[in-house]
């Protein structure tokens, strides 16, 4: 399971973080990480997921799974597959490639069958306290109107941080906690800290960055 606190940045399928623009992203998070000592760790496209994962020592997640076994499932992402890359965890519904709730209780059982970490999105706290019920190792909430905005959720939407935190904490002290949703600096993080979570999750704020090592460092000032 991550060390927390913890950074994540997802790349989604951005240009600024595609095949060798991912692998340089996540070499300069490597060398933040090990500059700093923050924990960090960075979800690809599947299709880079190997190449990311030979070359650091930070941990590699897959963006998503589908609730298959081997088998005939043409087009869709195997589990064994990202494990088989590198991958050393996963997100699992995250708002721009939900899940009915019968297959995300499956992506998650079939992630820990192959001891993938699960980072499982939620939407709100009701649906934060329905994920909680099915014990992954990650609850990360987003409000997707925040998503790839210029304000935090951490001051847009904070009771809603810190409503998902006591709504999981009272099912399971052992789930870790994350936020995201228009996380861009050091005190986006310091907030999320703040608020009780065990770190944050953001794609655009790092990915879009025209320094992107500067915002990587203002990300950590606020973590030891």
């Amino acid at each position: 399971m991550l060390k927390t606190p913890v950074i994540v940045v997802n790349v989604k399928t951005y240009a600024e973080a595609t095949g060798g623009k991912a692998l340089e992203l996540a070499k300069l998070m490597d060398e933040v990480a090990s500059e700093t000592g923050v924990s960090m760790a960075i979800a690809v496209q599947a299709s880079d997921i190997y190449m990311v994962s030979q070359a650091v020592s930070i941990p590699v997640f897959a963006e998503h799974i589908d609730p298959i076994k081997p088998g005939s499932h043409t087009g869709w992402t195997l589990p064994e597959a990202v494990k088989e890359a590198g991958a050393v965890g996963t997100f699992i519904n995250h708002s721009e490639h939900r899940l009915k709730l019968a297959d995300l209780d499956e992506c998650i059982a079939r992630a820990k069958e192959l001891d993938l970490d699960q980072i499982v999105c939620s939407n709100n706290i009701a649906t934060s306290k329905a994920i909680a019920a099915l014990n992954p190792n990650f609850v990360a909430v987003e409000p997707p109107e925040l998503i790839g905005g210029e304000v935090s959720v951490t001051k847009a939407n904070p009771d809603i941080v810190s409503g998902t935190v006591k709504a999981v904490r009272e099912i399971n002290r052992g789930i870790g906690i994350l936020c995201g949703a228009g996380v861009k600096n050091g005190e986006d993080v310091k907030k999320a800290l703040e608020l009780g979570t065990d770190g944050v999750l953001l794609a655009s704020g790092v990915v879009k960055a025209k320094d992107k090592k500067a915002v990587l460092l203002d990300l950590t000032n606020n973590l030891y």
